[in-house]
């Protein structure tokens, strides 16, 4: 049975931009997400943490926190790679608590399920990301924030190909263990398919409830959409996607981008589960973001709407 509500992670002010070559300005980045707070997203990953030298795009996060729109049901999620950046984020926290300024209660960390990936992306195996991990939940916990883990390549490798279940499984239980509130199942390579991703989502449900897993999908062999129905069968209800499909890997230069916020929310609707996220205001994020990027919306849905506009105003015309 099909869920009647989902909850849409917009992850393109940061899983999206991080991979974009092109920069934008810290002024334009705080429009795309007072955008995405008006669209009606109720989390909304801004930024991370992160060293400026490795992530470039990111590292105006902070600054940012203190001036996009304050709404209280909307939260503003940020990736936290160590406890350096944890700690930074405290300070943050610590300097807004009294003011209306985004005070950050979720952030999210992030493994793999492949050795090889983990080491490519954060310069550290698995069981070394766990170490440093359990630091941060500790500390977040203390200080009553919650964590949401991400898990990389569950369904498939760049460098080591297909990827067990127990791997998966075993990384998952680690994170629940150390008080991971959320996991979410990410196939970065885009190469799942609606078969191996149930199959995947069962063997991970015989030891965890599905309630405390998302999922997470690119779109590079156009499986993304099909991915998320069978999840959705699952009792899957909380799904990351980003606006304007925006991102990729920058370990896999062949994978595409996450899946498109828009092609989403145009399945979701057209299935009638509800998520508070208007469509026409999504839209408008979508352009405003892809201009500033100078690049074409990847969404499908924006392309054929605005193919279809073009063609019913020639048609007008005649």
């Amino acid at each position: 049975m099909l869920p009647t509500k989902v909850t849409i992670v917009e992850v393109g002010p940061r899983d999206g931009l991080q991979n974009e070559k092109q920069q934008i300005s810290k002024e334009d980045k705080i429009i795309l997400i007072d955008l995405l707070v008006d669209a009606g997203f109720s989390i909304i990953e801004s930024g991370s943490i992160v060293s400026k030298d490795k992530v470039p795009q990111m590292q105006d996060t902070l600054d940012i926190l203190n001036h996009i729109k304050v709404k209280p049901n909307v939260k503003h999620q940020v990736l936290i790679p160590n406890v350096k950046g944890l700690e930074k984020l405290l300070e943050h926290n610590d300097k807004v608590k009294n003011y209306n300024q985004n005070y950050i209660d979720t952030i999210a960390v992030f493994t793999a399920a492949s050795d090889s990936f983990c080491k490519k992306n954060i310069n550290k195996s698995i069981a070394e990301s766990l170490v440093e991990y359990k630091k941060v939940i500790n500390m977040a916990r203390e200080n009553h924030i919650k964590v949401r883990g991400y898990i990389s390549c569950c369904l498939g490798c760049p460098y080591e190909g297909e990827v067990a279940f127990d791997q998966v499984l075993n990384v998952a239980k680690e994170l629940y263990n150390l008080g991971c509130y959320e996991i979410s199942i990410a196939d970065t390579i885009g190469i799942g398919s609606a078969g191996n991703v149930q199959e995947l989502l069962f063997y991970l449900s015989k030891s965890i409830s599905l309630n405390n897993f998302s999922v997470h999908f690119h779109d590079t062999y156009g499986q993304a959409l099909a991915n998320v129905y069978a999840s959705l069968l699952m009792g899957i209800s909380v799904i990351d996607s980003s606006v304007s499909g925006l991102g990729g890997c920058p370990y896999a230069g062949y994978a595409s981008g996450n899946l498109a916020t828009e092609d989403l929310l145009f399945l979701l609707n057209n299935l009638k589960i509800k998520t508070n996220v208007n469509f026409d205001k999504l839209l408008l994020a979508s352009n405003f973001v892809a201009n500033k990027l100078k690049i074409p919306v990847r969404s499908k849905v924006f392309n054929a709407l605005l193919a279809k506009e073009k063609y019913e105003s020639k048609t007008d015309i005649i």
